[in-house]
């Protein structure tokens, strides 16, 4: 009997999941060395957060337009707009994590009320959220790539899909106010 990746989304979006956030937390904690990875120009690391925060608000747009095109039945539209959701989140996560494991977190330059009261807990939630999230846009993901459109609504991917579509834009949504919290306003 063949076993097919159709069978196995549970087992896959577990594998994944692991996989996914051992890198995530390897490098944020350190585990990864600095002098492991190739090292880009200052100027360009530098950037990273000012293009991660365009990236952010760009999938903000293409999650909102895919949720809204698979309101109106535009099935090949919500794919691709979900798909392009996907790169940019993968984009964002490198780029994240290899500015974190090269010069570590950016520190919160504000007054420390702010700290306490607004900007870490903005941050604790949008970082509970990203991580909530992997394992259901992996699960929504494999559900999609492994059957035809006219199956889906007949899987969990619709139910799971609104949860991780949420999830993914409130995460989105507040990391733009990290950020803007971070380089704008202090």
């Amino acid at each position: 009997m063949r076993l097919q990746a159709r069978d196995r989304v549970p087992e896959l979006t577990g594998l994944l999941t692991v996989v996914s956030l051992a890198l995530v937390f390897g490098a944020a904690l350190g585990v990864v060395p600095a002098a492991a990875l190739p090292r880009a120009p200052d100027a360009a690391i530098e950037a990273i957060p000012h293009v991660n925060a365009a990236i952010s608000v760009l999938a903000v747009g293409t999650i909102g337009y895919g949720w809204l095109s698979i309101r109106r039945g535009r099935v090949a539209r919500h794919r691709a707009a979900m798909l392009t959701s996907l790169g940019l989140f993968a984009a964002f996560l490198v780029l994240y994590l290899y500015r974190v494991a090269l010069v570590g977190p950016t520190h919160f330059g504000g007054p420390a009320v702010v700290a306490q009261f607004l900007y870490l807990p903005l941050l604790a939630v949008h970082v509970l959220l990203a991580v909530v999230c992997i394992p259901l846009l992996y699960y929504v993901v494999l559900l999609a790539l492994t059957r035809p459109a006219g199956e889906l609504a007949g899987t969990n991917h619709p139910r799971v899909g609104r949860v991780a579509a949420t999830l993914w834009l409130v995460s989105f949504v507040l990391g733009t106010v990290v950020y803007v919290l971070l380089y704008v306003v202090y």
